[in-house]
């Protein structure tokens, strides 16, 4: 094992090239920067320093040392800036959409939990329009779901595409309302399906109504009707129905991550930049 102690004096020597300006730089006398080096040359078995009363130069033994020696100091003291700044510590109340029941976030929230083992983390799960509410009332700190107005404090993470959705053996009963499976009010994905179908005249019936989306698809699953879900975000048993003259185009849907003007640091910062850095794991279905 190197001894960082040996090896810091004899990088300073090997960049200074004087043995009395590193023990000034060090803060130690001339004898023991020398005794460092004469430690690592008996340990190696290799001369590090060619000296003689006008110059101090690295043998080749010297400068294969530098790079390895330079490398094992830089990640000591990674190891201690790490372990030297203050953990996070404090309280994150966290709400998550409906939408990523399915997906990693799971995942993603159980890794940040372990990562910061001082912070207190809540998770709220449900619509969106709820979690912004409670977000505006001071109830939550973070929201990651749907955007519900032009907030200032949501930031888009990405645009989706909102689509017809069904399982791939149900069929659209012909001549007859279509049937559908939805979240309660209120819901983007229900008010935009219902506006719809209103604007372009289609007569429809509400099947099913579920709080839940494992209730949604359950439904779908059993052949109780269509719903309106993100793209990018379907389980792979639903399939995408493409638009026609009964099902006509939904648009899109802006998913964001807002927060609390009081928490827009740590720890809620950290636990934003965790989510964002898994934004394309999260687009696609667990």
């Amino acid at each position: 094992m190197f001894d960082p102690v040996c090896l810091r004096s004899f990088v300073t020597v090997a960049r200074m090239l004087s043995f009395t300006e590193s023990a000034a730089r060090l803060g130690l006398r001339q004898s023991t920067v020398s005794q460092h080096v004469r430690r690592l040359e008996s340990m190696l078995g290799r001369q590090l320093f060619v000296r003689d009363t006008h110059r101090t130069a690295l043998t080749p033994d010297g400068e294969a040392l530098l790079g390895h020696a330079s490398a094992i100091l830089e990640a000591n003291q990674a190891a201690v800036d790490h372990f030297d700044r203050p953990r996070p510590q404090g309280r994150v109340r966290f709400g998550a959409s409906e939408d990523f029941v399915v997906t990693r976030l799971p995942e993603v929230v159980d890794d940040f939990r372990r990562r910061h083992p001082s912070v207190e983390l809540e998770l709220t799960v449900g619509l969106s329009e709820h979690l912004l509410q409670w977000l505006a009332e001071g109830e939550l700190d973070l929201v990651f779901g749907k955007r519900g107005g032009p907030d200032r404090y949501q930031q888009r993470v990405w645009q989706d595409s909102l689509v017809w959705a069904g399982h791939r053996t149900s069929q659209l009963p012909a001549c007859a309302p279509v049937p559908l499976v939805l979240y309660p009010s209120p819901s983007v994905n229900r008010e935009r399906a219902l506006e719809t179908l209103r604007s372009h005249g289609i007569p429809y019936r509400i099947s099913c109504t579920s709080e839940g989306l494992h209730g949604v698809f359950a439904a779908v699953r059993a052949g109780l009707g269509i719903t309106a879900h993100a793209r990018s975000l379907l389980p792979d048993d639903l399939v995408e129905l493409p638009p026609d003259e009964r099902l006509p185009d939904l648009g899109s849907v802006e998913f964001v991550l807002a927060s609390a003007e009081h928490a827009r640091k740590s720890p809620a910062a950290d636990l934003r930049r965790a989510i964002m850095a898994e934004i394309s794991a999260l687009r696609r279905c667990a």
